[in-house]
């Protein structure tokens, strides 16, 4: 049984797919940092960067976006990538000669010029939103492409018969010619009538963005993606999910009204959750959110996973753990070929949930034979066929690592659950207590012999004072003592565990250590 759960609060939405019962992907959307991919704007031009060929753009939504020059340009491969497509043009476009490409940036964009862009990836920390100009407005069936003419269907629609009915379709229709559209994959099942209705509607969304973009004078939204419970409508319809389970009676109704449209496509049951127990418990959703955003992840054959983040990429280590290398005098490399594909099925379940972009290494446990790594290896790429995220991967090394790369396309879970921990900065480190001692040996040291301190009082914290208590207090007036200095001790809690101050005693007044 495959369902979709809707969990609204007041300030987050979250949209949970159950596959069989168990958490399949997870999708949290705040109203303070809502998904922006897919919106339309008017800018301004705040900055070029010639050396890049880049411009910094102001939006409105915060920090300014960014674009580069080959998003300016019409760029009929980043379309195919981005919809996984081809075209059908009725053109040979080899006997066109192509339009003079600008070489450089200031012969595209001013400085204050008003700009229209829509954004194609979501702004992640300090990183503001990367934006293009070649604008698509996707609806259920069709993707429109207003300022490109090129005319296509998507690679996932196999049939032949199917293929040919759509492209002679969309060369038909009485569209503007300097406009495109793609057939997604849902238009296979659509009728003549249907792709028609919605090619209008598309048109008049992109006439409305025009007049918007005229009337107004500063950067604005113009349009605005379809929102996390549209989107969630839609994916049942798409999924052929059998239920969506929702636990907001207005948000019930929404998604009722919604689903009209597609009723013909997939019958779906939409319920309103009614039950005291708070549904992502119920359903045992919170307790996977929960695992998710451990570092450690138990598996079922006593296994574990170690999650990690560096700036540069994120490691996945595969352990054998608790799990017995030698069952009944059984073969070993087996059993750790079974961890192994057990780790790879989790590892892309773990990556849909907790969202994690960017460069990934797996490191697998050692398997001698080349067929036994094979198998791994295929068995995590069928596991990520399926991830909505556009992803790479690469063989296996001699040393067990798969490296592979995951679209980012907005912030991963952890990112949007914590934020950095104002006590150690995000390290998960303080400094030992034996090693803030040696500092503060060093200090006292300096202060009376290069800054001629000789009447001093030391405050720290009272843990690092219990600390002390037990002998190095003593040392410290010796040390002071062969100077004819003059040590006092007191304590702060408000100061931070591996912080300290001096105070000199004749005045008062801080020392810098």
């Amino acid at each position: 049984m495959h369902e979709i759960l809707l969990n609204i609060e007041s300030k987050e939405i979250r949209c949970a797919y159950l596959k069989h019962g168990g958490l399949y992907d997870l999708v949290v959307d705040r109203k303070k940092s809502r998904q922006i991919t897919g919106n339309i704007y008017r800018g301004r031009v705040t900055n070029i960067l010639h050396n890049i060929q880049s411009a910094f753009i102001d939006i409105n939504e915060g920090e300014s976006g960014f674009i580069h020059i080959s998003d300016i340009l019409e760029n009929t491969k980043k379309f195919e990538e981005m919809f996984d497509m081809d075209f059908d043009l009725d053109y040979d476009i080899s006997k066109i000669s192509p339009a003079p490409k600008a070489k450089d940036i200031a012969q595209l964009l001013k400085s204050d010029q008003p700009v229209l862009v829509q954004v194609v990836k979501e702004p992640i920390g300090t990183k503001g939103a990367r934006l293009t100009s070649n604008i698509s407005i996707a609806g259920r069936y069709l993707v429109m492409l207003p300022n490109n003419p090129h005319r296509g269907v998507s690679r996932k629609i196999e049939d032949r018969d199917a293929r040919e009915r759509l492209k002679q379709l969309i060369r038909s229709f009485e569209m503007p010619q300097d406009m495109g559209f793609i057939c997604r994959t849902a238009s296979a099942e659509a009728t003549a009538e249907m792709l028609i209705e919605e090619a209008t509607d598309l048109l008049h969304t992109w006439q409305s963005i025009v007049e918007k973009f005229n009337r107004s004078s500063g950067s604005t939204l113009l349009f605005e993606e379809s929102d996390l419970i549209k989107r969630a409508v839609l994916q049942c319809v798409e999924k052929k999910c059998d239920r969506l389970l929702i636990d907001d009676y207005a948000t019930f109704q929404r998604c009722k009204g919604l689903y009209q449209k597609y009723a013909a496509e997939h019958p779906l049951k939409i319920e309103f959750y009614r039950d005291k127990v708070p549904m992502f418990e119920r359903f045992n959703v919170e307790r996977e959110i929960d695992r998710a955003v451990r570092r450690k992840i138990w598996l079922g054959s006593g296994g574990y996973l170690f999650f990690d983040r560096t700036e540069a990429m994120h490691t996945i280590d595969v352990n054998s753990g608790r799990s017995s290398l030698n069952p009944s005098g059984g073969d070993v490399e087996e059993t750790l070929v079974r961890i192994n594909l057990e780790a790879a099925e989790e590892i892309a379940r773990q990556l849909r949930i907790r969202n994690v972009g960017g460069l990934i290494i797996c490191d697998f446990i050692d398997m001698r034979s080349r067929k036994n790594q094979k198998r791994v290896l295929e068995r995590l790429k069928e596991c990520m066929k399926e991830d909505s995220a556009k992803c790479t991967i690469l063989g296996m090394s001699e040393f067990g690592l798969i490296e592979m790369t995951r679209q980012r396309n907005r912030e991963s879970l952890s990112q949007t659950i914590y934020t950095a921990c104002p006590y150690c900065s995000g390290s998960g480190l303080v400094k030992s207590h034996e090693s803030v001692s040696i500092e503060i040996e060093r200090s006292l040291k300096r202060l009376i012999l290069c800054n001629n301190q000789f009447a001093l009082k030391l405050v720290v914290h009272p843990e690092l004072n219990r600390y002390l208590d037990s002998g190095d207090k003593e040392y410290y007036v010796k040390v002071a003592g062969k100077s004819n200095a003059h040590l006092e001790f007191g304590i702060n809690d408000n100061l931070h565990l591996n912080d300290y101050l001096f105070y000199s005693t004749l005045n008062g007044q801080k020392i810098d250590a």
